[in-house]
């Protein structure tokens, strides 16, 4: 079968045609047809060989971890799906090691012993690929009339999951009624997908990224009622004067300078959840941000990966997001491509700059 894998060891990215096609091994698991996969910054990192490992035995990683498939089998023991159901699969999964409690609890998006394993990502194949076998727990049945956008299902939990977090630790504040303002900086899939799930939890959202208006991002956010200003020409205290302080601040950016420097726009008590993970070392002067953290009860709140139960609220809010603004979400799948064509979307040569699809026939 045709696959996009990367050989760390020479160092090489490949359109594989001979791939050897998955077969069902067990009555708990399915087998997809991949239609589609989504195109991110994590991609980009492992084609840089910045990280990513092949499963164990093997000399090259299939890419592809944010996934739409369609069921083509199923084993004898599955239940809740048949051939010809949408699916979007989960990415981690559980270390092996019984030190790990949140991994033998069914939470391996929190494991502490980093053994876990990430399809395409870290020591297992992803779903770059015409077919792919997955067992039963980790898939997640689409509505058909989600078909078009759910794509964008894994990239929407990384939103899901820190923003389950953030109303827990909003309990620790019984006095503030109501959800308040959110800042997002980035204005990549991530963040747009972000200020998205905000908005449909009564966040008053703004946007902040680096790129001058007039641009597409900008476009798209307006026109589902999210200002747009750009970091080079608002400061962080002026978008504090502008919309106000901002209760949550959803960092997209993976960008460690812009993310402390926006700090200053977060109110007493407020919330930073940092998502983007910096490709460089930057130089950083961290004291004043200290003080203003600790003498401001806010908290810095780091998330990766992502739940069961995440993946079942992006799917409810992707639903709700297509009915309130029709049209938001497809704008953020700016372009299609075929599997050949991969390199050059995640060097960026032909990417769209917002989330790029590959499309398997």
């Amino acid at each position: 079968m045709k696959a996009v894998a990367v050989f760390p060891r020479e160092r090489k990215v490949r359109v594989l045609t001979d791939a050897p096609e998955p077969r069902i091994q067990s009555p708990t698991q399915v087998k997809v047809r991949t239609r589609e996969i989504g195109v991110c910054g994590t991609d980009k990192e492992i084609v840089e060989f910045v990280y990513g490992s092949p499963p164990p035995g093997s000399d090259y990683l299939i890419l592809g971890h944010e996934c739409l498939g369609e069921v083509v089998e199923v084993g004898e023991a599955v239940q809740g799906l048949k051939r010809g159901d949408w699916v979007v699969p989960r990415v981690r999964r559980p270390c092996a090691h019984a030190i790990c409690p949140p991994c033998r609890e069914g939470h391996p998006d929190f494991c502490i012993t980093g053994d876990y394993t990430e399809r395409g990502i870290k020591g297992a194949h992803g779903f770059g690929s015409e077919f792919f076998v997955e067992d039963v727990a980790y898939l997640h049945r689409v509505p058909e009339e989600l078909r078009k956008v759910a794509v964008l299902t894994e990239p929407l939990t990384i939103a899901e999951k820190s923003l389950r977090q953030v109303e827990r630790f909003r309990e620790r504040l019984p006095w503030k009624a109501g959800p308040g303002r959110a800042l997002v900086l980035g204005a990549g899939a991530v963040g747009q997908l972000g200020a998205l799930a905000l908005m449909r939890r009564g966040y008053a959202t703004t946007m902040y990224s680096r790129a001058p208006k007039p641009n597409a991002k900008a476009d798209a956010m307006e026109a589902v009622g999210v200002p747009y200003l750009s970091s080079k020409e608002v400061r962080p205290e002026e978008v504090v004067r502008t919309v106000g302080a901002a209760d949550v601040i959803y960092e997209a950016a993976g960008v460690a300078k812009a993310a402390l420097e926006t700090l200053k726009a977060l109110a007493p008590n407020g919330i930073c959840v940092l998502t983007g993970v910096p490709s460089k070392e930057e130089p950083l002067e961290v004291s004043s941000i200290y003080k203003q953290v600790v003498l401001g009860n806010q908290i810095l709140l780091g998330t990766v990966n992502a739940a069961d139960v995440d993946f079942e609220m992006a799917l409810e809010d992707l639903a709700h997001i297509r009915a309130r603004w029709p049209g938001g979400l497809e704008r953020i799948i700016c372009a299609e491509h075929s599997p050949e064509d991969f390199c050059d979307v995640v060097t960026g040569k032909k990417s769209c700059g917002t989330k790029d699809v590959i499309r398997f026939s």
